[in-house]
């Protein structure tokens, strides 16, 4: 078969996917970009249009895509087996360094994916809690579970703790069971918690939420009062686990939960996810200790494969050394300061959000606090600047800048480029 250009490539393959994916595409990113390879800091199309790449698969790829250390790992593990339903060697000793690494881990349960993590985090504390409800915070991300798709980006906002379903097909039933509160907002919480206390059976918090970090000392406030009612309290770190030091958020934010979930980054670009958590809760995953009425059932295919495992373990193994995140925080920071700097130069409102490693900028004059204060920022002006930045080969979500270890110079150099064009194209735009 003769190859075509990459542009006749790209066309072809748009076509195709109209034909035979919902909306053209996996449901993830913009269906448009159908994206060929990567390499360190960048991707490439099927075009071949080269972009400086902050999507990073959406945040695993923290140290970079291709990385030699996580190639040679998962190089020497392909042959001798892709998995085995079975327990297997890599996968025990990353529960191992994953245990060493967590202040809240006894242990660790694999399974491979982060919703498959956060639904069976909220499984297991309503197991060890025998209380059906939950809490958790509006605009916080749990995964695509019933309980997790509850108030995640509510169009219409209802009066707290009224959860709602943010898709089609999740039981009216689950409006019941899930409580929902404003994220840093320590005084609602304990004014809910105080009046169903006894109800609930878990409370889960992203401790960096999207993007917002965590008013000081709203994190151990939700810890106190975990603590004070006997409530497992699981923080979601899919996003944050490894990514803003070696230990996670709890270690980064000096708070313990006593669960937690994680993905993306442990599974060093490949499909795989854990809960870890104290030994008396991760017990109700072994019919041994419970017995049959306390038994939680958990199994996966593809739990705890030996290529995803030996591939987190280079992953962390890197991670683990003196100043590995030096670079991508000096970077992140660099980039937030100067980008705040054009703002106020171009007379635009706005401000950036976040950590260094993971950052973006809000269209609005005031730090949002929770999910309700971004709504406030101007969407408009984050669609011109998005669009303008991809236009100059900078690939991004909608509202995140995943940074990477794999990151230069000149990744940061035209980024900055970019972003100054697009600001100063925006009066055009708003005319």
């Amino acid at each position: 078969m003769d190859i075509l250009p990459p542009s006749e490539t790209e066309t072809a393959l748009a076509q195709a996917a109209r034909r035979v994916l919902p909306a053209g595409g996996f449901g993830n990113f913009a269906p448009e970009v159908i994206l060929r390879e990567g390499r360190g800091g960048r991707v490439w199309d099927v075009a071949g249009r080269e972009y400086v790449d902050y999507l990073l698969g959406s945040g695993p790829m923290f140290i970079g895509h291709g990385h030699p250390e996580v190639l040679a790992a998962v190089q020497e593990q392909l042959p001798r087996g892709t998995t085995f339903f079975a327990t297997n060697e890599h996968g025990i000793r990353l529960a191992e360094a994953l245990v060493e690494a967590l202040p809240c881990a006894d242990q660790v349960r694999f399974v491979s994916s982060g919703s498959e993590a956060d639904m069976y985090a909220l499984r297991v504390a309503r197991a060890f809690r025998k209380r059906d409800r939950i809490l958790k915070f509006e605009g916080g991300y749990h995964g695509m579970s019933d309980w997790g798709l509850m108030s995640l980006a509510p169009k219409q906002l209802a009066n707290f703790p009224v959860a709602v379903p943010d898709s089609a097909g999740i039981p009216r039933s689950v409006r019941e069971e899930v409580l929902v509160a404003p994220f840093n907002d320590l005084e609602t919480a304990r004014s809910l918690i105080a009046e169903h206390h006894d109800e609930l059976g878990a409370i889960i918090l992203e401790p960096f939420q999207r993007l917002i970090p965590p008013a000081p000392g709203f994190l151990q406030g939700m810890r106190d009062l975990a603590t004070q009612y006997g409530i497992p309290l699981i923080f979601d770190e899919v996003v944050t686990g490894f990514r803003f030091c070696y230990g996670g958020a709890q270690t980064y934010y000096g708070v313990t939960p006593d669960l937690c979930t994680l993905g993306k980054i442990v599974g060093g670009g490949f499909a795989l996810a854990a809960i870890a958590g104290r030994a008396d809760i991760m017990a109700h995953f072994d019919r041994g200790l419970v017995g049959d009425d306390g038994f939680l059932m958990q199994v996966g295919t593809l739990s705890g494969n030996p290529v995803a495992a030996v591939a987190g373990l280079a992953t962390l193994e890197v991670l683990r050394r003196p100043g590995a995140y030096d670079g991508v925080f000096a970077m992140g920071r660099r980039m937030m300061g100067e980008m705040e700097g054009m703002l106020r130069h171009h007379g635009v409102p706005g401000l950036a959000i976040g950590e260094p490693p993971l950052f973006d900028l809000v269209f609005t004059a005031e730090a949002p606090r929770d999910y309700r204060g971004m709504l406030r920022g101007d969407a408009a002006v984050q669609r011109h600047v998005n669009t303008g930045l991809r236009a100059a080969g900078i690939l991004k979500g909608d509202s995140k800048f995943y940074l990477s270890t794999a990151h230069e110079p000149r990744d940061e150099a035209q980024t900055l480029e970019a972003f100054e064009a697009a600001l100063h194209s925006l009066p055009a735009a708003r005319a």
